[in-house]
């Protein structure tokens, strides 16, 4: 049982909601929104490279918002409702 069944809010599953939420969906939608102040929540797959997402860990802690890990891309990526993987995603400010 991976991270995207043990994750709930409210009795809701936070990943569930990312299908109907206004969200990004993407490393560099991803960091436009942490750095425009509209990301409310990140999520980051962890089979992503490091590298790679290293500065959007930094953005987040700079702008203390919390990150949820997901245990692959391509469970991101369903979650977000698309046919591919998904390194990061977030849920935007309405």
């Amino acid at each position: 049982m991976g991270l995207y069944f043990c994750l709930y809010e409210r009795g809701t599953k936070v990943l569930e909601s990312l299908k109907t939420a206004k969200k990004a969906v993407g490393l560099k939608q991803c960091i436009k929104a942490v750095e425009n102040g509209k990301a409310k929540r990140v999520f980051i797959a962890k089979d992503a490279d490091a590298a790679i997402i290293e500065p959007l860990k930094l953005l987040c802690d700079k702008n203390k918002l919390s990150v949820i890990y997901v245990d692959s891309m391509k469970t991101l990526g369903k979650a977000c409702g698309i046919d591919v993987g998904a390194s990061a995603a977030c849920t935007l400010e309405d």
